[in-house]
């Protein structure tokens, strides 16, 4: 037998699987979580006694269980806005739902996509509110805002052949709010494995400068991190535009120059496109990859919609040309007995009423709403 020859062709087979693996790999944190209303600093800890913890599911809101009770929500000052020049007790403006106070979250998980060379980073949607956030007993950040996504790199330490721990502390304060803001760990929580070179988080910027009915030009700008010692220029980039139907309508690769800082901007034309409003909502898609020579370091999807919006004055507003008048709503984030919850069920049947009701047009009071609802609302569910 040949056997250099029959190892030849074993590495011929082998070597495009190793060259297209999976890279880039996430992990929704949903299942398996303990919580707790008391507090103690000792619940950082890895090892901690959290069984007699209730056991929930994420996205959670420990507020909407209740009880109601006026209360809940007494809040001493003078509303301005109402014409009022003196403090006096108000209640019920957060629903009497016990909304304020501490609330701990822990949770034992695996990464078994990690390992030596890759890169962690933990996102959250949303935490209401002040997160301190500890990984296997060590403090990762820190983030006060409860309505907006964050994420910490938490590369040093994740472990990757035992199990993990996640420790999340949570408060809401007195007076913090004049609606239902929800508590706890209410959006998802993900878990991103990465190579050492990769997009990283919210890495792209996608426009379309130029769209009529006989063409759109995209331009796309694709933020790269990759690691000390390595330059722009070892790195290339090959995107593909995609229609809904994931027909390739465009096409571009390019390789990283001294001139192109930390990252690749790329320009496209899509000609006659499948333009985007509330009653066709076309979508298309920017799938990149990013290679080191020829090994594939990272794929990352950029979702957009190719539409022209331009006001006018004295006439209006005109999408796509047209002119359009706006039927809208001014809807806060939570999902009425759900909570505040980003319950993906709860937000298409929300976004289907709102469109049988003639909708056309969401302000999002007062605050930006959960990243799984910007996608539904994008395809109007």
């Amino acid at each position: 037998m040949n056997y250099k020859l029959a190892g030849k062709l074993l590495l011929a087979l082998l070597l495009p699987v190793g060259l297209n693996a999976q890279v880039r790999t996430t992990q929704t944190l949903e299942e398996g979580w303990k919580f707790t209303r008391n507090d103690d600093a000792s619940y950082s800890a890895t090892q901690c006694d959290d069984q007699k913890w209730q056991s929930v599911t994420v996205p959670h809101d420990w507020a909407i269980y209740g009880p109601f009770s006026i209360d809940n929500d007494k809040q001493n000052l003078a509303i301005t806005q109402d014409g009022q020049k003196e403090a006096m007790e108000h209640a019920g403006r957060t629903g009497g739902l016990p909304f304020v106070g501490t609330g701990w979250y822990r949770l034992e998980f695996n990464a078994p996509d990690f390992g030596p060379g890759k890169t962690a980073t933990l996102i959250f949607d949303g935490a209401m509110s002040h997160a301190r956030v500890w990984l296997n007993g060590q403090e990762v950040g820190y983030w006060p805002y409860g309505y907006n996504s964050f994420y910490f790199d938490v590369t040093p330490y994740l472990k990757a052949e035992e199990s993990n721990t996640l420790a999340v502390r949570l408060e809401n304060q007195h007076e913090s709010s004049r609606w239902y803001p929800g508590a706890g760990l209410y959006r998802n929580v993900h878990l991103v494995i990465n190579e050492d070179a990769h997009v990283p988080t919210w890495g792209t910027q996608l426009t379309t400068p130029e769209v009529c009915r006989d063409f759109a030009k995209v331009n796309l700008k694709t933020s790269l991190t990759f690691p000390e010692g390595k330059a722009i220029e070892n790195y290339r980039i090959v995107t593909e535009l995609k229609d809904a139907q994931g027909k390739v309508v465009a096409q571009a690769e390019k390789q990283g120059t001294r001139y192109d800082g930390q990252g690749f901007e790329q320009d496209f034309v899509v000609d006659k496109p499948a333009l985007w409003s509330p009653d066709s909502p076309a979508l298309y898609t920017a799938e990149s990859k990013i290679y080191e020579g020829n090994v594939l370091k990272d794929e990352y999807t950029t979702r957009f919609g190719i539409r022209s919006l331009e006001l006018i004055p004295d006439k209006g507003f005109f999408l796509n040309g047209e002119h359009t008048v706006f039927k809208g709503v001014c809807n806060h984030h939570d999902l009425g007995p759900l909570g505040g919850i980003a319950n993906e069920a709860g937000i298409r049947r929300q976004i289907r009423m709102l469109k049988d009701m003639g909708c056309n047009a969401i302000r999002t009071s007062h605050n930006m709403p959960a990243p799984n609802w910007w996608r539904l609302v994008t395809r109007w569910a």
